[in-house]
């Protein structure tokens, strides 16, 4: 066995692994791993409403899609004072450890935030925010380290500034006036790779990752229902960022979403070599520039439904926390036409579907469901730059907003939501797969239920 020194020595070289029945961390030279992406209705998460149906849930994803769009679209307005989300609406969360020893933290994973955050003692007192499920006690790790004001990593985030001990302090605002602010600190983070998440690896190995900065928060106000965020998306403070500026792993993850209507399946998130997209029928396209650098965006430059074609061009953010998808009204009013002209009079349609939706059926039970899903057409997404398309399937387009009722998950932008965004039920089913270094993101046909084999619940 390797000695203390030789541990701790091998920690700091990069993303290592330790096997669970070993008594040292070994260096492995991995190339990627995996872990599970899990969605905020499913059991496996503490915000799981059991009361609820399956149609409830879907119903309340509806909602919170025009919530977080209204913020997306504030946020990138934005003078910079104000840059991320609303604090409430989520749709995936991560298990991360932190410290030496590990405190389990589960975290929103957001591919439209930068910062990684997390609840810390000592904690002020609060208005307004939810008491915290977990919270990570500094004092009790022996890997925690606090961020110089002078550093790098402060001034890479915005809104930071220097407190009485020349320590980093930030205060991180949303667009619904909630806050959290605290101290910019490092820490050993410690990820639970999935089973077959790490290639070579004993069965359920640990992937660590030292000295992530990260913001310790002492004080948050407002409407927050979470305690811990680990923001996924292209700026360099986020856990990409680190991956990129701090491993070989480079900046590139990947995520495969099981539909919502598959029960007791996990979908998986990837971080380098695993991230990326080798299933037959991929396309890549470039990522052009965003007014706020954490969102990742497309050029589309037309949909097609058949022969018929629209052609409108405009930017969008492949948003992974909204769940509808959100187009100009210039594409949306002639797609929707297009479709109820294909689908034909053998479904009745629903006379005032619920905002913001625009098309509707009542297609009655399971087997007119089935022949309902065959009559949708494919709606193909050609986008610019690389000239590739995008071909959403019918579990892409329309969602079962209640027993018998399939709708649309498509929207137009508003005055209220004027960006357009590709949701996460346009993106079920696809292996999604975003690589900064290169600026490109790949969109590929998969089966994500069957991508990642979720371990059985408990209790």
């Amino acid at each position: 066995m390797a000695s203390a020194t030789t541990c701790r020595t091998l920690l700091l070289a990069a993303v290592v692994l330790t096997a669970q029945l070993c008594g040292c961390t070994a260096y492995v030279g991995v190339g990627g791993f995996s872990v599970e992406f899990i969605h905020r209705d499913s059991v496996k998460s503490p915000y799981h409403d059991p009361a609820l149906t399956a149609h409830d849930r879907v119903l309340a994803a509806v909602r919170r899609s025009t919530v977080r769009a209204a913020a997306l679209a504030r946020s990138y307005v934005g003078n910079g004072a104000v840059s991320e989300v609303v604090s409430r609406p989520f749709e995936y969360l991560m298990a991360v450890n932190v410290g030496t020893p590990p405190t389990r933290m589960l975290a929103i994973a957001d591919t439209g935030s930068d910062l990684v955050w997390f609840e810390c003692e000592p904690r002020a007192a609060t208005a307004g925010a939810a008491p915290p499920s977990s919270v990570f006690n500094p004092s009790s790790s022996s890997t925690f380290g606090r961020v110089g004001c002078n550093s790098g990593a402060c001034h890479a985030l915005y809104g930071t500034s220097c407190d009485a001990s020349s320590n980093c302090q930030y205060l991180r605002s949303y667009i619904d006036g909630s806050k959290t602010s605290g101290l910019l600190s490092t820490e050993t983070f410690t990820f639970e790779s999935i089973p077959g998440g790490c290639s070579g690896c004993r069965s359920h190995p640990y992937v660590l990752l030292p000295n992530v900065s990260f913001g310790c928060s002492t004080s948050t106000n407002g409407t927050f229902v979470v305690d811990a965020m680990v923001g996924l998306g292209a700026g360099n403070s986020s856990l990409i960022g680190q991956l990129g500026a701090h491993t070989s792993l480079g900046r590139r993850f990947s995520y495969c979403l099981v539909p919502y209507t598959v029960k007791n399946a996990s979908s998986a998130l990837n971080f380098g070599d695993r991230a990326t997209v080798t299933e037959p029928g991929a396309a890549t396209t470039a990522l052009v520039r965003s007014d706020f650098e954490a969102y990742y965006t497309v050029v589309l430059e037309s949909v097609r439904i058949g022969n018929a074609s629209f052609e409108h061009l405009s930017r969008v953010i492949v948003d992974s926390g909204t769940p509808l998808t959100f187009l100009e009204k210039a594409l949306v009013d002639p797609m929707v036409e297009e479709l109820s002209r294909r689908i034909g009079t053998g479904f009745p349609k629903v006379p005032s579907p619920p905002k913001p939706l625009q098309l509707c059926y009542d297609v009655g039970g399971p087997t007119r469901r089935y022949w309902f899903s065959k009559s949708v057409p494919d709606v193909t997404l050609y986008l610019a730059v690389f000239g590739v398309a995008v071909t959403l399937k019918a579990d892409n387009t329309f969602v079962e907003l209640q027993e018998g009722f399939m709708c649309l998950a498509m929207a137009p932008v508003t005055k209220e939501h004027p960006l357009s965004i590709l949701g996460n039920l346009a993106q079920q089913n696809m292996h999604v797969g975003y690589d900064l270094d290169k600026g490109t993101v790949t969109f590929a046909p998969d089966d994500c239920a069957s991508s990642y084999k979720s371990l059985p619940v408990h209790g």
